[in-house]
């Protein structure tokens, strides 16, 4: 009961960290420990999963996606964004720089908790980490492409779109801005035009389910670098989520629907350290910390308790 509790309130987390820019989903997977297996569960709804539930061997088919463990863990997805998200919204729009501090906060001593998964640092894991830091603090100042509405180029955003959610530091729909599409896809989505979404979903599908292999693949032979290279992807993302920063953002016009300002890139700068908000903002990446030690000493306690079980 315990456990399940647990994985519920990891999916909340996850749930509601996708509504922070530069925090994605999988950072929090990836922070809390339940990484490899999310990857491993979602990497089991495949061709033998569909060929267990045709022929009705359900008990057989909830084992092999590992069922009662995702359950859980998207109950607390969904149940986060329908509300948790709501409150983490109204955050960011009245109060951004310490929402933002607050999660750079626990996002930065994060980073010594999953680096310490690497269990043997070598010229091998820094260069990953070197290549996962580059790659995401690369595609965080990046200028957005142009629309293009191909069926081709549409599947391949939605590969790249997906796949990016299922990586630490990576933001999905910061990668559809980058290609362009960000406003394509909001205006099929309000018009439901299939000509987009249909290309987009398989895109989607074909991406989460490829690309979990692909994890899945690298982590049981390279876990050290990959978990690494993920390290990386998380310290770059602390560009994104810097709290003194002024968002470069567009007008992005939506057929049927007001139009939405959406954010092309950033203009960073140091703190003043003569104003009582910067302390504020201060005590609040101390007090995201202090939420990511607490978690790893109820996490580590839980683990020794099984343990002598």
């Amino acid at each position: 009961m315990t456990s399940g509790i647990s994985l519920f309130l990891k999916g909340l987390a996850m749930g509601a960290a996708n509504v922070i820019p530069g925090v994605s989903g999988g950072t929090i997977a990836l922070i809390t420990g339940i990484y490899e297996r999310l990857i491993n569960a979602i990497k089991r709804c495949d061709v033998q999963a569909a060929r267990l539930l045709l022929s009705r061997q359900f008990s057989a088919f909830w084992q092999h996606v590992d069922g009662q463990w995702l359950v859980i863990l998207l109950g607390g997805v969904a149940f986060s964004i329908i509300t948790l998200a709501r409150l983490f919204e109204f955050l960011l729009a009245h109060h951004e720089r310490f929402t933002m501090a607050f999660f750079f906060g626990l996002i930065l001593l994060s980073i010594v908790y999953v680096a310490k998964g690497v269990q043997r640092w070598n010229a091998a894991s820094v260069v990953s980490l070197a290549i996962g830091t580059i790659i995401a603090v690369g595609i965080a100042t990046l200028a957005p492409a142009s629309q293009n509405d191909h069926m081709l180029y549409v599947f391949l955003c939605g590969v790249l779109a997906i796949s990016s959610m299922i990586l630490p530091g990576l933001s999905g729909s910061f990668v559809l801005i980058l290609m362009g599409n960000y406003a394509l896809v909001l205006g099929a989505i309000s018009t439901v035009n299939l000509a987009v979404l249909i290309p987009l979903a398989a895109g989607c599908a074909f991406g989460l389910i490829a690309f979990s292999h692909v994890l899945s693949w690298v982590f049981k032979r390279h876990a050290d670098q990959t978990l690494a290279l993920m390290t990386g992807f998380v310290i770059g993302s602390l560009v994104v989520i810097w709290p003194w920063k002024e968002a470069i953002t567009r007008t992005v016009e939506r057929t049927g629907k007001p139009p939405r300002e959406v954010v092309t890139s950033y203009q960073w700068f140091l703190p003043d350290l003569s104003s009582h908000n910067t302390w504020i903002a201060v005590a609040l990446m101390a007090a995201g910390a202090l939420a990511i030690w607490v978690m790893e000493r109820f996490a580590g306690t839980r683990q020794e308790s099984g343990n002598s079980a």
